[in-house]
């Protein structure tokens, strides 16, 4: 796809020391004018692509959690380290050929994601405003000195206040920003003002016929509005030129799914909660989430569901530790409408094909949020789906209140439904209703550490959203099974069972976090792109 000439390569792997200015990445900034000249196989293609998209999911769940600026660094430290690592220009230790292999990646998985993402309107403002928020944490984390090294290489059209011009407008521009100490030694630049219309609303810079003064100290809007609308052009150019790859078999096939990529862990098997048995799917139902909950009251009421709410349900079963055998057994008694050879006919090759234990003997794993949002929408008198994404807004705030969940925050939760945050509607329904269960009142859950005499059992909030239906579970069983560990004084080691009949379970780092609830009445959910 891409091309590079042999000896550029040769110089970028040998290791040896360079000047970063004679190289294509001279920082780790970068507005993607141009595509990467380089040579990558189908492999890499979809690896970079991946990794990226763990970046940007990473980045953009976090701000939607509100978290704080020391969770949101080590969250995404974490996985810059682990996905797309961008070492700065003075670290001594890294051999220059890895720092440009690292900004190569960067490079063309960017491109990768704007072929991948640039079909339609709805995923084009996704990757604007998700590639946006990464530009501007970068930009805000990198040295002045690399900022001002980088913004040099763009021409851009901004004109630079003279010092003479200065000097006139001192006592204005020091009326404009308390931020600014001394005027003559601050760099401003003259732009139109609509171009800053944030800064303008806040009245945080000078207006004078129809220029703003921006000083230095708030450059980040002026590149960030720049980095916004070279993309938002070139993604419209995309858009147009990508059906010339229609018949592109061998890339097309990889681009088409990247957005439907599920990236997180496949709950094959669950030693959360051990092996269950058919009798214990009733008890576990406490830890659910909403869409099996449902699931599993329908087939309940009606004795009966249909395929797709069958597999949907069946799978995340299995998740949670139901074996075929027990599996057999569950569904036979939940349609007891038939008689064991009539079941027998018409049911049990499908529980066990879905064990692989049939057909072409594939081992299904359950199905991800991301996939039951986005395949096989319900129709009427199907129950599969996902409630935030396939009920009604009546619908949704009846269930709400059926779960105890009062009215403030069942009004954040739609809010986050109406602007299509599917999983962290699901994240805050998790927070709110597994606070309820500990005795802890919704106004208490601040900064995740609860208050509420549980010590860490009352952590009840996840730096992560919610991204798969096992994960839901496991994140309640886990915390639950703390709290009784606590409440009784015991942990593991003395297999004595809690509450509901199963042996209590410490509660596990991965279920600490900040509760991000804004209990002030403060909406800060505005953009109408997919959070999925």
């Amino acid at each position: 796809m891409f091309t590079q000439d042999r000896k550029s390569r040769k110089r970028l792997a040998s290791g040896a020391r360079f000047t970063y200015n004679d190289e294509p990445y001279p920082t780790r900034l970068n507005f993607y004018k141009d595509p990467p000249p380089l040579e990558i196989s189908i492999e890499e293609f979809e690896q970079f692509a991946l990794d990226r998209m763990q970046i940007l999911t990473t980045l953009l769940t976090a701000q939607m959690r509100n978290l704080t600026p020391e969770q949101l660094d080590r969250t995404m430290a974490e996985a810059v380290k682990k996905y797309m690592p961008m070492t700065p220009n003075r670290t001594s230790n890294v051999p220059h050929g890895q720092v440009m292999d690292e900004r190569r990646k960067d490079h063309v998985s960017h491109f990768i994601l704007r072929l991948a993402y640039s079909r339609s309107q709805e995923l084009r403002s996704w990757f604007l405003r998700a590639e946006s928020a990464l530009f501007r944490y970068r930009f805000e984390k990198e040295l002045l000195k690399d900022q001002l090294e980088f913004l040099e290489t763009q021409n851009l059209s901004w004109k630079k206040v003279s010092d003479d011009d200065k000097r006139l407008l001192r006592d204005k521009l020091k009326a404009s920003s308390f931020k600014i100490q001394n005027v003559d030694e601050e760099t401003y630049f003259e732009v139109d003002f609509e171009r800053v219309a944030g800064l303008v609303g806040r009245r945080q810079v000078y207006v004078q016929a129809g220029k703003a003064y921006v000083p230095l100290a708030d450059q980040v809007v002026l590149v960030l509005d720049e980095f916004k609308e070279r993309l938002s052009n070139a993604l419209e150019v995309t858009g147009r030129a990508l059906p010339r790859m229609d018949e592109d078999d061998r890339l097309m096939p990889v681009l088409n799914n990247i957005n439907k990529q599920y990236l997180g862990r496949e709950f094959t098997t669950s030693a959360i909660a051990g092996e269950i048995q058919a009798q214990d799917v009733d008890t576990l139902k406490v830890h659910m989430p909403l869409c099996m909950e449902h699931l599993h009251n329908e087939l309940r009421r009606e004795k009966h569901i249909r395929h797709f709410g069958r597999m949907q349900y069946g799978l995340f079963l299995k998740g949670i530790g139901l074996s075929l055998e027990q599996a057999l057994i569950f569904w036979q008694i939940a349609f007891e409408k038939l008689k064991p050879d009539e079941f027998n006919k018409q049911y049990a090759y499908n529980v066990r094909h879905s064990y692989g234990m049939e057909g072409k003997r594939t081992d299904y794993t359950p199905y991800s949020c991301r996939y039951i949002i986005q395949n096989n929408a319900p129709g009427p008198g199907d129950h599969h789906g996902c409630p935030f994404r396939h009920f009604s807004a009546p619908n949704l705030r009846a269930t709400m209140a059926s779960h105890q969940v009062d009215d403030f925050d069942t009004e954040d939760i739609l809010s986050l439904v109406q602007n299509r945050h599917y999983q962290i509607a699901c994240t805050r329904y998790y927070e709110v209703t597994r606070a309820k269960m500990l005795d802890i009142s919704t106004e208490n859950l601040k900064g995740g550490a609860m208050n509420g005499g549980q010590g860490n059992a009352g952590m009840v909030a996840s730096l992560e959203s919610i991204e798969h239906p096992n994960q839901f579970f496991e994140q309640s069983y886990l915390l639950l099974k703390g709290r009784n560990a606590a409440a009784q004084g015991q942990g593991q080691q003395t297999g004595e069972e809690g509450d509901d009949g199963l042996a209590a379970e410490p509660l596990l780092p991965t279920v600490k976090g900040q509760y991000t609830y804004k209990k002030a009445g403060v909406q800060t959910h505005t953009s109408n792109d997919m959070e999925y």
